[in-house]
C-alpha cells in the first residue's frame, strides 16, 4: 500500500495559502461529478481528525478548483463511500 502522503496547496477566497493532505479524490461515474477528501490534520476535542469534502472541477492546463457541495443528495452519496471506506480500512 502507498503511505506516501500527498500534500496539496490550495488558495483559500481570501487570498492566503493552506497546506493539505489529499485523503481521496473519486468520481461518481454516472453524473462525471468528482470530489477531494482532505485534511488540514486538525483534531476536534475528541482527537477525530477533521476532514473536509469539496467538489472538483478541472479548468485550463488541468488547474483545479474546489467548491462546495451543493445538495443533499450528492452529501448522502459522499457519505456513502466515506462509510464504504471506512468499513474497508477496519476489516483489514
Amino acid at each position: 500500500m502507498d503511505n506516501e502522503k500527498k500534500i496539496m496547496s490550495i488558495t483559500l477566497p481570501d487570498g492566503s495559502i493552506d497546506e493539505v493532505e489529499v485523503l481521496l479524490v473519486f468520481e461518481f461515474k454516472d453524473n462525471h461529478k468528482e470530489y477531494m477528501v482532505y485534511t488540514k490534520n486538525e483534531t476536534d476535542d475528541k482527537g477525530n481528525v477533521t476532514i473536509y469534502v469539496a467538489s472538483v472541477q478541472r479548468g485550463e492546463n488541468d488547474k483545479l478548483s474546489l467548491s462546495g457541495v451543493d445538495s443533499d443528495e450528492e452529501w448522502t452519496r459522499i457519505k456513502d463511500v466515506l462509510r464504504e471506506l471506512s468499513k474497508d480500512e477496519e476489516e483489514q
